[in-house]
């Protein structure tokens, strides 16, 4: 497997031509006669997000020699069905600020921002449709009802700090890498490629999208609001029993492991500070990135199956810049 010094600015300016007309897409589709699902629907999507999913699906499509005009098409799909989801999760947990700014629902409420989420997620199905491709919809019909799946579990979780490493990894697995998989998994499937090429394509998504998840959640006990666009501890605050914090019960004193399990309990972010020393001081922040790194790891092994190419190299770089970023 070949390994360059590719950096996210060039392998974003390996699809940037594509990216373009990415965006020029998800305008177009978002046009409504009704004005509030304008306003919430550009609101978000123009809040500047990275659009990982879409580029990932991109990056495939061209590592794999496909030129349908359909992957436009699909990347615009798996985006809104992202955004959607953020819309609905920003609600759940009441969140009042995303990629440095106010969220859909802190703007303009709740119920309107539950509502067009709603309204993305149909137009994306409305989109996949236009295909006329019945494995793509089975693909993102599947997909979307998993994310579903995944974001009930992360529900049933919240607040309790006695959940299995297998639990909560069987959330990320639903609510975040199942949408990585489908977006490479739709490459492959737009060339119509064998069926170990197509597997291969999906595992590198699934495992590069648990990477970016374990990656957030360390980020939320290392980063700073400024870097991340989100306040600092809004994990904790909302009772979410992540990697870091299961390692630092794991690894902790009696009384480290009383003050972790109480925050996630009561939602507590008044003692972060200290919450934070003892991640630090047990290595639970290290364990965590050696966690994303070794999916990082698995990633790149299954780029083998792609032919050699710039397109290539760009995908193994993006598995590399999955671990080491700060947003």
């Amino acid at each position: 497997m070949s390994s360059t010094s590719t950096s996210v600015a060039s392998y974003r300016t390996l699809v940037a031509a594509d990216m373009a007309e990415l965006d020029q897409v998800i305008h177009r589709r978002l046009a409504s006669e009704v004005v509030l699902v304008n306003q919430i629907s550009h609101y978000i999507v123009n809040a500047g997000g990275k659009r990982v999913r879409p580029m990932l699906l991109l990056l495939i499509a061209k590592a794999l020699g496909c030129d349908s005009p359909h992957r436009h098409e699909l990347a615009a799909v798996v985006e809104l069905i992202h955004t959607s989801t953020l819309l609905h999760d920003d609600v759940v947990d009441e969140s009042d600020l995303r990629r440095g700014r106010k969220t859909a629902n802190a703007m303009f409420g709740n119920a309107a921002s539950v509502l067009v989420g709603d309204f993305l997620y149909s137009r994306s199905f409305q989109m996949m449709v236009s295909t006329n491709r019945p494995r793509v919809m089975e693909v993102l019909a599947d997909a979307t009802n998993v994310i579903a799946e995944g974001e009930v579990l992360q529900l049933m979780n919240m607040h309790d700090p006695d959940i299995s490493m297998d639990d909560y990894l069987k959330v990320i697995e639903y609510k975040t890498a199942k949408l990585f998989e489908a977006s490479a998994r739709l490459a492959a499937v737009l060339v119509d490629a064998p069926k170990e090429l197509e597997e291969a394509c999906a595992s590198y998504g699934r495992t590069l999208g648990t990477a970016f998840q374990l990656i957030d959640d360390l980020l939320d006990y290392e980063g700073s609001t400024a870097e991340l666009g989100k306040n600092i501890g809004d994990d904790l605050r909302e009772g979410k029993p992540t990697l870091p914090l299961l390692v630092a019960m794991q690894r902790g004193t009696p009384e480290q492991r009383t003050l972790i399990r109480d925050a996630i309990i009561n939602g507590e972010v008044e003692r972060m500070p200290q919450i934070v020393e003892v991640v630090r001081a047990t290595g639970a922040l290290e364990a965590t990135r050696e966690a994303a790194q070794a999916q990082a790891d698995q990633a790149k092994q299954c780029l083998a199956a792609l032919p050699e190419s710039e397109f290539k190299d760009a995908l193994v770089q993006l598995a590399n810049d999955s671990i080491h970023r700060s947003s």
